[in-house]
């Protein structure tokens, strides 16, 4: 009998010990996924750990980053040891370093080939050479393949850099694909960074790891037979490249659909956003649009773009059915207040966990990030009043649709508000600025980076303190532009009857004011010399036809009530490179016939 009570009591200890634990465990972690959502929101009384461990979570309906990894000193500066060769021609890689430094993008384009890589052996250490225990050390054989990446950046003088790490060699940083930035069009070298350092502190978002490196780069390809000795390339910064290991290790599904999108607005385009089995899919005209760089299967992203261009629909039921509503108002919320506006067609990516319909926006590219006050500086500022604000989104139909519901715009509002009080608040933007200017500047301004400084060291430090007082220049031009008429596009010209016909889309009007219509036609695109103007709500406009065989400009603004005026989406090049903004370009012939002419940028 005393053994069977024994064995009760141990019982029921036992019981009471697993009560405990599962209600810790409730407590802890099961009991905040089930709470509303206001009530898993970080809170000031919440400590450091808490927060972090709610921003963790993942849940069916919001995208949460994993905070762990970034725990590592990001201005800390990693050295890279690149060694070059030559390698095989099967692999692309038997070239010279000068080769890869030689062609643009453009220049690939022209040859129709696929760009030059080299072989590589990487090795990390710190500023004494290659260290024990990093990648590559001891190592002489070669590791990695490189070649240049990016479009634009291709012409510059310095070159950006993308280095693939073989099979089997090991990562660096849990990563295979390492991408070397230069940042040659701005100035303080560390915008991009700022970025997504920034984004860290955003919830709603999910940010890339991030890390300044000075390159040396030993080349071993000229065949002159000299021995080769590691020459500084200066500072880079390196981001993370989005692809399946890095959703894994963001606690997102690598298995799921991520697109990296290269100009893409979210209209349907059927002859272009087919499935891959289609027979009449083309890879090409498809990677205009966007990159695969998950599940290569189109259906989900084609039934997505199916709702957001079927009218019928209520925007707000698409979003609900689509995509996070939290993510996608943050991701305009944090563009809008950084001033970047290459983000309206591309610059990001959009990801999808393969068993959820939940589409998310994934933050990418941040060089026009705080961008305004240096291209002030150097004269650069050459681009359309509409590009500011929610106009600079307009072209875009996902986001023009949920711009003209007021409940969308209202949550806009208050995400807007959240960030300039918390993540983008001039006290979070001061203290990360102070950080990374305090690394990078002596960079900067040493060899070989100097040589193409665009600013002094007096104008840098103006760039840099001027940069927390962005958030409100761009808080205001969200502002106006949400008083003022969105743009919109000017038609071809059609011509009957001798006579031609002038049409263009509606501009909407956020105030339901009555919009008036300024149009002149005119044979310079300065309008210097106006041969037909007309000015009302109605939006088109019919004259005789001009002389033929020339070529003619039209100009249309829109104007509301108020006297806010808005340019149309269209501009002209010159052949000095000036834009001429809100303006098209035709041509007539002899036959009248009317020919738009394609702009090649």
């Amino acid at each position: 009998m005393k053994k069977k009570a024994d064995l009760s009591i141990v019982l029921i200890l036992l019981a009471a010990v697993l009560m405990i634990l599962c209600s810790r465990i409730y407590t802890e972690y099961i009991s905040p996924q089930l709470m509303p959502e206001e009530e898993t929101v970080e809170n000031e009384a919440a400590t450091e750990d808490t927060r972090a461990r709610k921003k963790v979570q993942i849940g069916a309906d919001h995208l949460r980053d994993n905070d762990t990894l970034y725990d590592y000193d990001e201005t800390g500066v990693v050295c890279m040891y690149l060694t070059v060769r030559r390698g095989n021609g099967p692999e692309n890689s038997d070239h010279s370093w000068e080769e890869i430094n030689h062609y643009s993008a453009y220049d690939y384009d022209e040859m129709n080939v696929d760009r030059y890589k080299v072989e590589a052996l990487l090795q990390v250490g710190d500023e004494n050479g290659p260290k024990k225990g990093e990648l590559g050390y001891g190592r002489t054989a070669s590791n990695a393949t490189v070649q240049i990446r990016g479009q634009t950046s291709t012409r510059y003088s310095q070159k950006n850099y993308k280095i693939k790490l073989d099979d089997n060699v090991g990562l660096w940083h849990d990563q295979k694909t390492i991408a070397l930035n230069k940042h040659m069009a701005e100035g303080l070298r560390f915008r991009n960074m700022l970025g997504f350092s920034l984004l860290e502190d955003v919830p709603q978002l999910m940010s890339l790891r991030t890390n300044l490196v000075h390159l040396y780069v030993k080349d071993e390809t000229s065949g002159s037979g000299e021995e080769a000795l590691f020459e500084d390339y200066g500072l880079y910064t390196q981001i993370e490249q989005l692809n399946k290991r890095a959703l894994q290790s963001h606690g997102l599904d690598k298995n799921g659909y991520l697109y990296k999108i290269n100009f893409f607005e979210f209209f349907r385009e059927e002859d272009i956003i087919k499935n891959l089995d289609d027979p009449d899919y083309d890879e090409d005209l498809f990677t205009d649009r966007m990159e695969i760089k998950g599940e290569k299967n189109n259906a989900k992203l084609i039934a997505m773009l199916d709702d957001v261009n079927d009218m019928s629909l209520d925007i707000e039921t698409v979003i609900a059915k689509h995509f996070d509503r939290e993510n996608l108002l943050y991701w305009l919320a944090f563009e809008i207040l950084t001033g970047n506006i290459d983000t309206q067609s591309r610059n990001c990516y959009i990801y999808s966990p393969l068993n959820e319909d939940c589409w998310y926006f994934i933050c990418w590219d941040n060089d026009d990030f705080f961008q305004f006050d240096e291209d002030e500086i150097r004269g650069n500022v050459d681009y359309a009043g509409w590009c500011r604000g929610v106009s600079n989104y307009w072209g875009n139909v996902l986001f023009s649709r949920c711009l003209k519901s007021e409940a969308f715009r209202t949550d806009l509002d208050k995400a807007i508000d959240d960030l300039r009080s918390g993540a983008l608040s001039k006290e979070n933007i001061t203290k990360k600025v102070t950080k990374y200017r305090e690394k990078v500047k002596p960079y900067v301004f040493t060899s070989p980076d100097v040589t193409y400084a665009p600013l002094t060291p007096e104008r840098y430090d103006e760039v840099a303190d001027a940069l927390p007082d962005l958030v409100d220049f761009y808080y205001d031009n969200y502002l106006e532009t949400l008083e003022a008429p969105m743009p919109f596009f000017i038609g071809v010209p059609t011509a009957s009857g001798g006579k031609i016909h002038f049409a263009w889309d509606v501009s909407f009007d956020f105030a339901q004011q009555d919009v008036t219509y300024h149009m002149e036609l005119s044979d310079d695109p300065y309008m210097n010399h106006v041969i037909e103007r007309y000015d009302g709500i109605w939006p088109g406009y019919e004259c005789e036809m001009p002389q033929g065989g020339k070529t003619y400009y039209v100009k249309v603004t829109a104007e509301d009530t108020d006297g806010n005026i808005t340019e149309a989406f269209d501009y002209h090049v010159d052949i000095n490179g000036n834009k001429c903004y809100g303006v098209k370009e035709f041509y007539i012939g002899t036959d009248n016939e009317i020919y738009e002419y394609e702009r090649v940028e």
